[in-house]
């Protein structure tokens, strides 16, 4: 029972990253149709940030809002300079946009920070919790209540705010809501912002727990695109179950079989959905008319 509700929460832990950089996935492939392959890179920033912001003699709070800010003004550049002069690009295209603006980030975080794993203290101290025979640490807690808040910020945002109302008719139709005065590429910029600002504390969150480094947004990236596409790419419900789910199902790999395939995991679930179930668990499926 111990081992179960150990793998358990060590399942969810890592799945709520996961779906956060799914969440960042959906609201910008919802808003402009882009797949933005540089998701991860915000995780990676939100954690290196904060870690030298804390070395250079900054409190916590105030290095990750100084990570989160970073993060917010490259998803804004990364719209601006390389997004937006693509606008009517193939998917094809963007995507190896996005992917080159990954490599550039984690380039000159190369440079300017190191190439060396860091962490930063847990924010409640590192004495675990018992439950049911389990050891919890209180950082895991505090990932599992900080994805909890976002998705439900998150929601609020786009529920009962303009601007979200105006990220959502962008979504539907870009054209219509050009028509009826929104400022798309405004839309679009935000989409960018607030997709950084999730990545980015989603790796302030867990870097107590996982460490980080320059190179750690590549494979967050990937993983966040297969959760994305479990639960089926565009939907933010399907985003945040697809993100848990890989996480569960790599947690128990590893304790049940090996932690050798752990990492395989992510890719094996991409290979499964593009065969048997192209639109997710909650996706729908596309219709066209003719």
């Amino acid at each position: 029972m111990a081992e179960l509700v150990q793998l358990l929460f060590a399942g969810l832990t890592t799945g709520a990253v996961y779906a956060l950089v799914a969440l960042g996935f959906t609201l910008i492939f919802q808003a402009s149709e882009v797949v933005n392959f540089a998701q991860g890179e915000f995780v990676m920033l939100g954690g290196m940030v904060t870690v030298f912001a804390m070395k250079a003699g900054l409190p916590l709070p105030l290095s990750a809002l100084l990570a989160v800010l970073v993060a917010v003004a490259t998803g804004v550049l990364l719209h601006r300079l390389a997004i937006e002069p693509a606008k009517g690009a193939t998917v094809v295209t963007l995507i190896i946009v996005t992917i080159g603006a990954s490599i550039l980030v984690r380039g000159l975080a190369q440079i300017l920070f190191d190439k060396q794993f860091h962490a930063l203290p847990a924010f409640t101290g590192d004495e675990p919790l018992r439950v049911l025979g389990a050891a919890i640490l209180p950082q895991s807690l505090w990932v599992l209540g900080g994805a909890a808040a976002i998705v439900f910020g998150l929601w609020l945002f786009m529920e009962r705010t303009l601007l979200g109302k105006a990220v959502r008719a962008t979504a539907a139709n870009r054209l219509a809501a050009e028509l009826v005065g929104i400022d798309t590429r405004l839309v679009l910029a935000l989409a960018f912002a607030v997709s950084a600002a999730i990545g980015a504390v989603g790796g302030i969150l867990v870097t107590p727990i996982t460490l980080t480094s320059y190179a750690v947004g590549t494979l967050l990236a990937l993983k966040g695109f297969a959760a994305a596409m479990l639960g089926g790419i565009g939907n933010p419900v399907g985003a945040v179950a697809g993100g848990l789910f890989l996480g569960l199902l790599e947690a128990f790999a590893a304790g049940w079989i090996s932690s050798t395939y752990k990492d395989g995991v992510a890719f094996l679930v991409i290979l499964l959905v593009l065969f048997l179930m192209p639109q997710g668990l909650f996706g729908r499926r596309a219709v066209e008319r003719v």
